[in-house]
């Protein structure tokens, strides 16, 4: 394991230690996969990992304008694997669809006849995605582990590749193809062998969800300013609210780690139940631009409550709770 230029990068067995006791405080459903198509293997000289690294945050800092390296690892051809953007921020991957996901990045140009996978980092590839699935305990399915390829460019809708403007990504080649049916029949049961089994999400002992309105929020390790700051959490995350005290929130089952109330909103989980794609809206009605969609089974968190719309992220997006299922918490 060696860290370089804002980087760790470790083996597949490295990783998945790591990532087994690495804290998350923001609430995770979802696991992106993607391939970088450029950088290919043309580009890969065995011992190059932090430059290309280091290219790809260049890059998506000066050219796309965001903030850091847009995913949380990237997986290279000899196996290795690296960390890259906060696990405590959303990925910029997925355009509308970023929220409480982890995104993968691996490098590599997997359409057909294009580069052929390694061998070694096939095997990081579904282990990592099987570790990802343990630490956050997602359902091993294409309902939480998705292809970019799925998601319209520029709406954010789920299509599954069918129709809009969508990029081939990860790959025609990546496991056998980029649809829906490729990935059950040919990546989904090798990532559950990976993991030792399918499970569904765990969230015993959640009393709520809640959003954090600050641009920055202090975690600390107890109820109040006394006590010391361990790390902080973005605008936005969501977080899973175990206790209360004194307008405080304990946001971890088995850790001491807590913040100031005064800056979480609550939230309602649910999921979407239609027999066709739920529209997404600008507003709080049908009159409003249809800006994405929803299929059946994906989950959300509705914000603000307006007549029978749902506002669902921070942005002007909404949909018809008729069609939403809510969960205790």
């Amino acid at each position: 394991m060696v860290t370089k230029n804002g980087f760790t990068l470790m083996t597949i067995d490295e990783f998945e230690q790591w990532i087994a006791s690495k804290q998350v405080t923001r609430t995770v459903l979802y696991l992106q996969e993607h391939h970088t198509f450029s950088p290919s293997y043309a580009n890969f000289k065995g011992n190059n990992h932090f430059s290309q690294l280091v290219g790809m945050r260049n890059y998506h800092i000066n050219f796309n304008g965001w903030s850091d390296i847009g995913q949380h690892f990237t997986t290279f051809p000899d196996g290795m694997i690296a960390t890259g953007r906060s696990l405590e921020q959303s990925p910029a991957c997925i355009k509308g669809r970023n929220a409480n996901a982890i995104c993968v990045e691996s490098v590599g140009n997997f359409d057909k006849g294009m580069d052929a996978m390694t061998v070694a980092q096939r095997e990081t590839i579904v282990r990592s995605a099987a570790a990802i699935a343990r630490r956050f305990s997602l359902p091993i399915n294409t309902d939480r582990i998705v292809y970019h390829h799925w998601f319209d460019l520029n709406t954010g809708a789920r299509t599954n590749g069918d129709k809009g403007v969508v990029k081939s990504c990860p790959g025609t080649g990546f496991f056998g193809g980029n649809k829906v049916a490729d990935a059950h029949k040919n990546f989904l049961p090798l990532v559950i062998q990976a993991a030792g089994g399918n499970f569904g999400q765990q969230l015993a002992g959640v009393l709520k969800f809640g959003y954090v309105t600050a641009p920055s929020l202090n975690i600390r390790t107890g109820p109040g300013t006394q006590f010391a700051k361990v790390n902080t959490v973005t605008l936005g995350a969501i977080l899973r609210i175990y206790n209360s005290k004194n307008g405080w929130y304990k946001i971890s089952k088995n850790r001491e780690e807590w913040v100031s109330g005064n800056f979480v909103d609550d939230v309602i989980r649910a999921s979407v139940f239609s027999d066709d794609e739920l529209n997404v809206r600008s507003g709080p009605g049908v009159e409003f631009a249809i800006v994405g969609t929803y299929l059946t089974g994906e989950e959300l968190f509705i914000h603000e409550i307006e007549g029978t719309w749902a506002k669902i992220g921070l942005d002007d997006r909404w949909v018809s709770s008729k069609f939403l299922k809510t969960f205790a918490p």
